[in-house]
């Protein structure tokens, strides 16, 4: 590995690069270089100049914001380097997806540097339009409005790493009450338009949030679709019913009778589990729209598609 030129891509809010330093000398002995994010950019400005720079891996020492980032460049410019995740965030849900050690810095670039291997991922792209014009967003994990991200930021971080997803159930009416039905309009894979009534939809490449909580048991970052979640109730009397979908049906009862082609996500009176290589969504009013967690302005109109194998992950 002496010969790979590694080019380290680091959110100086989450870490210092003295820590980093040291993680990466243990782990390899060759080339390296820095290339610092800053608030305007959480990543692309700095992963073009790590390409430009010729490295062979770009590890992205960030919260999901900076791995979004760093992700989004690399699929967008079709580039040979390879992608290492070094979770420094809260979230931190490419790399609870895919195994890599969290809290453990020294674990993360070591498994990125180590040279077992790399796995293929899909990556997809939103192209929502805002106030100022339709812009293009790469997501890695999932994209969407409504409860899902309510559900992240209103949950305790500690009570999360105590109880796992149950957190997200202490946290579910006060998630509620900041979503409202709205009426939407979708086309999946450029099929006829469909009426919905929902105040959340979320379209994944991968299925896992904090906490252990299986949103899209289904989702497979490299099986060249999307998963697409509707939830359409309305109130707290609706959202047990649709907790007991996700975490029981789609979760525990997996788990414990070793999932199978037969016990695949399944739709409900509260929810739509669909899979999709492109979206269209219409809404009747505004919503803020997501992508990993990162939030967007108000739109009406999003189209998602699907990159295959965009991106080769460390």
């Amino acid at each position: 590995m002496t010969d790979t030129h590694v080019g380290v891509v680091w959110n100086p809010s989450k870490t210092t690069k003295e820590d980093l330093e040291r993680a990466v000398e243990e782990a390899h002995a060759g080339r390296v270089s820095w290339f610092e994010t800053s608030e305007d950019d959480p990543g692309r400005e700095a992963t073009r100049r790590a390409l430009e720079a010729d490295v062979d891996v770009v590890l992205a020492a960030g919260g999901d914001g900076t791995v979004r980032a760093v992700a989004e460049y690399l699929a967008d410019t079709h580039a040979d380097a390879e992608l290492g995740i070094i979770p420094l965030g809260t979230g931190n849900l490419l790399a609870r997806n895919l195994d890599v050690p969290l809290n453990d810095v020294a674990a993360a670039v070591s498994r990125a540097l180590d040279g077992a291997g790399t796995r293929t991922i899909d990556i997809g792209w939103a192209e929502v339009t805002l106030a100022n014009g339709t812009q293009r967003y790469a997501f890695a994990v999932m994209a969407g409005f409504g409860i899902d991200a309510h559900m992240i930021t209103e949950t305790n971080d500690d009570l999360k790493d105590k109880a796992g997803w149950l957190a997200y159930v202490e946290s579910l009416g006060r998630a509620v009450s900041a979503s409202e039905v709205v009426d939407i309009r979708v086309s999946l894979d450029g099929k006829p338009v469909e009426d919905e009534r929902a105040h959340t939809l979320i379209v994944g490449n991968c299925g896992t949030l904090q906490g252990g909580l299986t949103l899209l048991p289904d989702a497979d970052p490299a099986d060249g679709e999307l998963d697409l979640l509707v939830l359409h109730d309305d109130g707290v009397a609706g959202w047990f019913d649709t907790m007991r979908n996700m975490v029981w049906d789609n979760g525990l009862k997996r788990l414990l009778t070793g999932g199978g082609e037969d016990q695949r996500a399944g739709s409900s009176d509260a929810t739509t589990h669909r899979r999709l290589k492109t979206l269209t969504i219409e809404l009747d009013e505004p919503r803020v729209f997501e992508v990993d967690g990162d939030d967007l302005e108000e739109t009406t109109r999003i189209e998602i598609t699907i990159q295959p194998n965009a991106i080769r992950i460390r």
